[in-house]
């Protein structure tokens, strides 16, 4: 092996970022056990990590005991989630993206102007479901520009498109192109709803795949932004994989490749990278770093968890 390249941007975004924040500062502040619905990120190794320091992770509010503190994943959630937590009196601190609930607050909008949604995304996906949850009676989901023919709408001249946030660009572009085809006055959404660290790391990868013959792509299974960070190195002809370690590099992949690059998803640890990075110089590689694009985005923690600390003092 002769190089191993460090794509740049990779790993936390600032959505992850304050929402793992989050999570740490609440089990400071409160105490264990703290309450999370859903996973915090998609991301095994921050997760058990966060589970060490006695975070519990629940698929349902109704799992958490009356009373207890409560924060809402990085994903969002459906308006219902949040009535659910407020009859069981739990204390919530929303650590939803503020891009995504940029999307929830579209879908509001949009429903008052009496406009139907069509929403691309993946079925299941708790980003998908927290937005489907806002309106549901007028916002279509669909997965792939397949779908489209099937669609049926109420008044096609009163369509607008919204996009999940972790999508591929390429791939979220044939279905938007469909979705014109087919409905003409349909309107997008006043500024793209993939968000910049989608964009930027899936733009990193192309830029780099020019000078790598193996992509490892360092995140877990079940994160949307990850799989298409895969997708879109194998689409530039690139061998790729998801690992979340070390411990997932599969010897053969490396038989015959000289120039090795790692890109990290947006709820991956930098910890790892790095760790994969050390067992990859250990193979003979020389590491260099190849940045596309320079991030500086930052989010401010969420308020109620600032209010919460304040009211508790107070008392």
């Amino acid at each position: 092996m002769e190089r191993v390249y460090l794509i740049s941007p990779r790993g936390f975004c600032a959505g992850v970022e304050r929402a793992v924040a989050t999570v740490e500062e609440a089990l400071k502040a409160f105490g264990a056990p703290v309450y999370v619905k859903h996973e915090i990120v998609h991301n095994k190794v921050v997760c058990d990590g966060l589970r060490a320091k006695g975070a519990t992770f629940v698929d349902e509010v109704s799992e958490i005991p009356e009373g207890s503190i409560c924060i809402f994943s990085a994903h969002g959630i459906a308006p219902s989630v949040r009535e659910d937590a407020r009859k069981r009196r739990l204390t919530t601190i929303d650590a939803t993206c503020p891009l995504v609930t940029k999307i929830h607050i579209e879908v509001g909008r949009f429903a008052r102007q009496g406009m139907e949604i069509i929403y691309i995304g993946h079925r299941g996906h708790p980003e998908a479901i927290g937005v489907m949850g806002v309106r549901p009676d007028i916002t279509h989901l669909i997965e792939a520009a397949g779908e489209v023919p099937g669609l049926s709408v109420k008044d096609p001249g009163k369509l607008v498109y919204l996009t999940q946030t972790t999508l591929s660009v390429s791939e979220c572009a044939e279905t938007i192109k469909a979705l014109k085809e087919r409905f003409p006055a349909i309107k997008p959404p006043p500024s793209s709803d993939i968000c910049y660290a989608t964009t930027n790391r899936q733009g990193a990868i192309k830029a780099a795949a020019a000078s790598c013959d193996l992509i490892l792509v360092v995140g877990s299974k079940n994160s949307s932004n990850s799989n298409r960070l895969v997708e879109t190195a194998r689409s530039c002809g690139i061998s790729s994989y998801l690992v979340d370690g070390t411990n997932d590099i599969k010897g053969e992949w490396l038989e015959g490749k000289s120039r090795v690059g790692i890109s990290a998803g947006a709820s991956a640890p930098e910890r790892v990278v790095q760790e994969i990075a050390a067992y990859l110089i250990r193979k003979g590689g020389k590491v260099e770093t190849l940045e596309v694009v320079k991030e500086s985005m930052k989010f401010t923690m969420p308020y109620e968890l600032h209010n919460i600390q304040r009211e508790r003092k107070v008392t």
